[in-house]
């Protein structure tokens, strides 16, 4: 990415009354950031309100300190330390998981790593790595095999050791291991993860997701974890570099762990955890919840207990998860079969016509429109957002999709 390119993506981050969904508004009717401040004020005043299109109109203050911390950062990839990337929506390597969301993220910062390492014995197979420089495409393989194990910040000592356990025999067996960082389940989930590590095999561990800025580590007791995870697994943001660990960001944080993984393993949580809204998230993504019973009498229990009167799957050993869960041993290909029936139309993204025409113009969900056509579900939900951003598709609450009429 160009420097200018990026200035203008950080730009759109930082303006004032400007959030994700507005932030999609503007990318699917003028095209990319740099686009979109090049408009005029009457253009603009055709997508946004006065207020926000006076706000578009002026740089943020502070863009120009971050533009050139973010480019430093940037250019110190792979330098004595860590690989750094930032992938932006509408990239290849955009991860397609996160594509269903009511809410993705405009950008994610990727710390951790990136090498592929030829000589590997996991070389060609679809075992979270990648094949070239990009840490966004490990991430994205990686995906393909991936639990999310969350859980209390205060846990008993049988409940962190749960935690490290689970973790440990679902990373031997192939799985990637996404959490958040924070003390208690989630630091044991990664520590477990990072046991099951065989050197030189060049599988990513684990995924941390974070709640603040990637230059910064929180809390500080998990620094040492948080160096051992760039260097066998990957931590990722939505938040601009220098972003402090402000209260807000971490149930924002828990929608991306739920978004990212394929399922959600809960060790131990109260009624009243952040846990749950991960989990609650996991159900309405139309993913798969696990939960490990406790006593009767705990208190760190009684979230868990909740979930499986709910429909939770309980489980007592990491085997009844793995028994759950069909791992994919090859890297999934995309049917390219629709698109190359009818020819794209110009535009930022390109526009899929038979998809266009599969969708109809009544509310559809992703499994109806899926058994419509030949995609497979990730590319299909690549060229959904492409539709949004490109303003022929609108996403409606419940998952559902619905085509617009051409502007």
């Amino acid at each position: 990415m160009a420097r200018d390119e990026l200035g203008a993506w950080l730009r759109l981050t930082l303006t004032p009354g400007v959030g994700n969904t507005t932030a999609r508004k503007l990318l699917a009717a003028f095209g990319l950031p740099l686009a979109v401040f090049s408009q005029t004020s009457t253009a603009l005043l055709q997508v946004v309100g006065p207020v926000t299109a006076a706000s578009l109109r002026a740089e943020p203050p502070g863009l120009a300190a971050l533009l050139d911390t973010t480019w430093d950062w940037l250019s110190a990839s792979g330098e004595g330390s860590a690989r750094r990337q930032i992938v932006v929506l509408g990239d290849a390597d955009y991860p397609a998981s996160l594509l269903t969301m009511e809410d993705p993220p405009l950008m994610l910062y990727l710390l951790g790593a990136g090498a592929f390492m030829p000589n590997s014995p996991l070389a060609g197979t679809n075992e979270c790595q990648g094949h070239s420089k990009s840490i966004a495409n490990n991430l994205a393989n990686c995906l393909t095999n991936s639990i999310a194990i969350v859980g209390s910040r205060n846990p008993t000592p049988q409940g962190a050791a749960n935690a490290r356990q689970f973790s440990k025999a679902l990373g031997q067996a192939g799985l990637t291991v996404i959490s958040g960082l924070a003390l208690g389940v989630d630091g044991a989930a990664h520590e477990g993860a990072l046991d099951s590590v065989v050197p030189g095999s060049g599988r990513v561990a684990t995924v941390a997701v974070v709640g603040t800025g990637l230059d910064r580590v929180y809390p500080r007791a998990h620094l040492d974890l948080a160096h051992r995870i760039a260097e066998y697994g990957l931590i990722l943001s939505e938040y601009p570099l220098g972003t402090p660990p402000l209260t807000a960001n971490f149930p924002k944080r828990n929608r991306l762990i739920a978004g990212l993984a394929r399922a959600t393993l809960v060790v131990e949580a109260a009624l009243k955890s952040g846990s749950l809204i991960t989990a609650r998230l996991t159900v309405e993504q139309g993913k798969d919840v696990f939960a490990i019973p406790g006593s009767i009498h705990s208190t760190q229990a009684r979230g868990c207990h909740a979930l499986i009167k709910q429909g939770a799957k309980l489980v007592e050993s990491a085997q009844d998860v793995l028994e759950e869960m069909t791992l994919q041993t090859g890297p999934a290909r995309a049917d390219t079969t629709a698109l190359d029936a009818e020819p794209e139309s110009p535009g930022v993204f390109g526009v899929n016509l038979s998809l266009l025409e599969a969708l109809g113009f009544d509310p559809v969900g992703l499994d109806a429109l899926q058994a419509r056509g030949t995609l497979d579900t990730a590319s299909l939900q690549a060229e959904l957002m492409n539709l949004e951003l490109e303003g022929l598709v609108a996403r409606l609450p419940g998952g559902l999709f619905q085509r617009l009429t051409p502007r």
